[in-house]
């Protein structure tokens, strides 16, 4: 969770997001002290830190900068990423026991230790991501063992895309895909979002103020 100390520097609040963590738009300095790791690359190096202690300990934002937004994906995202698997050792579970006369309670047994898993794993997935909107950068990060971070700036942004499969619309969920004009800079994205629209609408919105800021500067 993020410090309380987090909150009582807030100086306006985000949109309410059901299923998703967020935090009141806040003033980093002096609270977190930013390195120089992952502030001037796009993508950091990997560090075997886990992401939220990347966050905590100011590897990430720098000094100064206000964080708009800052939440995971949906909880669907768990069961969305599973689905296909789960569906795949149903589906070799009966035809075992069918084809095969293969003993009922052996291959249920097994069958349920592979969904088993392949859950535990979506869900370490889940808590390893982490995305962040600031006033200057849109960020990403994920990894169960090591992190990975990606960092773009917003007015290298050339444009965002929303991304709404047909089980992610079935559920309220989508990804947003963000699109740099910089060729040097991979694209990146925000998966499984709750609100996908909402989210989109506030990250454009942060982009055409940065682009303006910078016109003006």
């Amino acid at each position: 969770m993020i410090p309380s100390q987090l909150r009582q520097r807030t100086l306006a609040q985000t949109h309410s997001l059901p299923a998703t963590e967020r935090i009141d738009v806040c003033r980093i300095d002096e609270l977190i002290p930013a390195s120089q790791d992952a502030t001037d690359g796009v993508i950091a190096p990997a560090t075997n830190m886990p992401t939220l202690a990347l966050l905590l300990t100011g590897q990430i934002i720098r000094d100064g900068e206000v964080i708009l937004l800052l939440l995971k994906p949906s909880l669907w995202y768990i069961v969305l990423a599973s689905l296909r698997f789960s569906a795949a050792v149903v589906i070799g579970v009966i035809a075992g026991i069918i084809y095969l006369n293969a003993n009922v309670r052996a291959w249920t047994e097994f069958g349920a230790f592979l969904i088993a898993g392949r859950v535990t794993w979506a869900v370490l997935v889940w808590m390893s991501r982490l995305y962040i909107l600031t006033d200057l950068r849109i960020v990403r990060l994920r990894g169960v063992f090591r992190a990975d971070i990606y960092a773009c700036p917003l007015r290298k942004i050339a444009r965002t895309r929303l991304l709404i499969t047909v089980r992610e619309r079935v559920v309220g969920v989508g990804s947003i895909e963000i699109i740099s004009a910089d060729e040097e800079i991979p694209d990146g994205m925000w998966q499984t979002v709750a609100k996908p629209r909402e989210v989109h609408e506030q990250i454009v919105a942060a982009v055409n103020r940065a682009k303006q800021a910078g016109r003006g500067e």
